[in-house]
């Protein structure tokens, strides 16, 4: 086989793996919108036909960028289903916001989503929506879990909290921002949580 060919059908293989890491990295750093689907395919490099055989429409693309941090555990909700740390630990976590090195500060990649796809009805604004339920869902199980009888306030707060750190911290490029977010969710906490229990 000829090094032509070998590149070629190197090239070939993981056409999906690699439209997904291409537009990874140009959403990460210049955005969704200004993305176009040709730059992920020079990226990739794959085809535009490769392309749209994967992802037919830009929508399914992004759906499946932010699908793919969720199942890589690249987002701050994936701290709250490691089984190493307790409840409380977990929901404490959640306010540690990744230093990047010499990289800006990323925020919550699916309130960015949202906010360059504002329609409701939009594939991509409705998959930011359905995670961010799922947090909800995450967070109301570890707070049931440390005694909390009527968590619905307290679950809700702690979103707020954990949402307002991730987006501030990425404006202001300061990851400190977590630090007061979880001084803020502790004291919530101990307010809500009996004495006996706020070991877990």
């Amino acid at each position: 086989m000829s090094e032509r060919q070998t590149v070629q059908r190197r090239r070939g293989r993981g056409g999906r793996e690699r439209i997904i890491a291409a537009a990874t990295a140009l959403f990460e750093t210049q955005g969704i919108i200004a993305t176009g689907m040709e730059q992920v395919a020079s990226v990739a490099p794959v085809s535009k036909r490769t392309l749209y055989a994967h992802f037919p429409t830009k929508d399914e693309l992004v759906v499946g960028y932010l699908r793919h941090l969720v199942e890589s555990g690249r987002t701050m909700e994936a701290v709250l289903e490691r089984e190493d740390l307790s409840p409380r630990e977990r929901l404490l976590a959640l306010f540690s916001v990744p230093d990047e090195g010499d990289g800006p500060i990323r925020g919550c990649p699916f309130v960015d989503a949202a906010a360059e796809f504002p329609d409701p009805q939009s594939p991509v604004h409705q998959y930011a929506a359905e995670q961010k339920r799922r947090l909800t869902d995450l967070l109301a199980e570890l707070v049931s879990a440390l005694g909390v009888t009527e968590p619905v306030i307290l679950v809700e707060q702690l979103a707020i909290l954990a949402d307002g750190a991730a987006s501030r911290s990425m404006v202001l490029n300061d990851a400190s921002c977590g630090r007061y977010a979880r001084a803020a969710a502790e004291a919530l906490l101990d307010a809500a949580i009996p004495t006996a229990i706020r070991s877990r």
